[in-house]
């Protein structure tokens, strides 16, 4: 059986997994590790493109040191960013990671031109400062579309780096608010109204498709080739693609973001929809993940920075079970973007400037929770799915106390695993595109003969 490279990478770290089927199950190998981050640069938040497609290159490479080279290689990353380009095929930087403050205000502009309701009844995208349509139109405020002639979603544009060919991605676009719901491509009238280039705008790709094959230039540094292909390459969309899911169960997947939802066959853009927030994103065999973003680990990651990780996770872990504060803050309050400190950000929001940490973690667990059993019952009820089991998938199902927490908030059965969620979906559709006849229930019985033992399941 050939190998796949799984490329998967958020918004702190990234990852290299070289997968094989043997024996009808997958076998994984972590080949290349590297941390990833925004950083500061006259006074924005940007990525480091040029580091982050030299760690790419360098775990490719590791392949070849290692003798295992595989026969395809595929990318998934977080969504909604992206990397412009002008006429001569240079990039415009910087380029900005959507935590970053140009779009305040933006979407208001928007909603004046094109109101919000139609809007959502078009993309059914939920609202969020840092959506994708937001960017690019902070991008024609300040001139840069005027020189820009093709953009790349980020996981496109490392893919560009590898092959030397642009394409576009259709689960990673359904993240821009630019993608019709219905017919699952650009709606040029909100491209139009909104006054952005349609030349941006290229053909779709699915996933388990071919982008094209190692640069000459990068087959002599790897010393191998592989076909690039596209997997879902959003990487909720890939997590959610693995994700061990029954008729009844709704997802989470559980990273920097929490990504609530369930899994449906058409999407939903009603008035109930769009109150709720609720996003229609695109998935593999075009099905819809009909979720909420919600700020996950993030909260978590940046008290222990704030601490300047003086903690492990299990040790705030353990300090939060042993306290009996409840008081709840919203993980999707915009006070927790992206704050200078994640612990006064917290206090401040609670009116509690001296609280204990072992007191402001409860309340983060509770309150994520609590934000999950909401979710939930707007699935619930708008979407008309009947919902028994939650799924919680990726690094953060490794938090027994949250799984519990989840349990008990919504009422509902909780499993917990796999953890490489994304980079298994990411592997499961190179599978596909190397057997055409492998359909994804098929790839999700893989999954499950892969990791059933391992999944911990949690009553309410």
């Amino acid at each position: 059986m050939s190998y796949c490279l799984a490329i998967d990478i958020g918004a702190s770290s990234g990852r290299h997994l070289l997968g094989e089927v043997k024996n009808g199950k997958l076998e994984t190998t972590e080949i290349y590790r590297f941390e990833n981050g925004m950083k500061k640069e006259n006074g924005a938040l940007v990525w480091d493109i040029e580091a982050l497609t030299e760690h790419v290159i360098t775990g490719i490479a590791r392949c070849g040191e290692m003798g295992v080279p595989p026969a395809t290689v595929s990318i998934d990353t977080w969504g909604v960013d992206y990397v412009l380009f002008d006429g001569d095929g240079r990039e415009i930087l910087p380029c900005y990671a959507y935590r970053d403050s140009r779009t305040e205000g933006v979407p208001e502009e928007v909603f004046s031109i094109l109101p919000e309701r139609e809007l959502y009844g078009k993309t059914g995208i939920q609202r969020q400062n840092f959506n994708t349509l937001y960017q690019l139109y902070a991008d024609k405020k300040a001139g840069r579309l005027d020189r820009a002639t093709d953009f790349l979603m980020m996981p496109e544009y490392l893919s560009y780096r590898l092959t030397g060919v642009k394409t576009h991605e259709y689960t990673i676009c359904s993240t821009s608010n630019l993608l019709n719901a219905a017919t699952k491509t650009w709606d040029l009238d909100v491209i139009d109204t909104l006054s952005l280039p349609r030349t941006l705008f290229g053909k779709l790709l699915p996933p388990a498709t071919l982008v094209g094959h190692f640069t000459k230039e990068l087959r002599e540094r790897v010393g191998f080739d592989a076909a690039v292909v596209t997997c879902p390459s959003h990487d909720t969309a890939a997590a959610v693609a693995a994700c061990p899911l029954t008729k009844g169960s709704a997802f989470i997947s559980s990273g920097t973001w929490s990504l609530v939802g369930a899994e449906l066959t058409a999407p939903v853009t009603s008035e109930a929809a769009m109150r709720a927030n609720l996003s229609n994103e695109g998935g593999i065999e075009y099905r819809f993940r009909f979720l909420k973003n919600i700020m996950g680990m993030w909260l978590f990651q940046s008290v222990r920075r704030d601490l300047e990780k003086r903690y492990t996770y299990d040790e705030m872990m353990h300090m939060a079970e042993a306290s009996s504060f409840t008081e709840l803050i919203d993980p999707t309050n915009a006070a927790f973007l992206a704050p200078d400190s994640m612990i006064d950000a917290v206090r401040t929001y609670l009116g509690k400037p001296g609280l204990p940490l072992g007191d402001l973690l409860s309340s983060i667990y509770h309150s994520l929770a609590a934000s999950y059993q909401k979710t939930v019952a707007e699935l619930e009820e708008i979407s008309g799915k009947q919902i028994d089991t939650v799924a919680i998938v990726g690094g953060g199902c490794k938090d027994d106390y949250l799984n519990r927490l989840t349990a008990r908030y919504t009422g509902k059965r909780v499993t917990a695993g796999p953890v490489e969620c994304t980079a298994t979906g990411n592997i499961l559709a190179q599978l596909m595109y190397l057997d055409p006849t492998l359909s994804l229930d098929g790839a999700r019985e893989l999954v499950k003969a892969t990791f059933g033992d391992s999944i911990k399941y949690y009553e309410p």
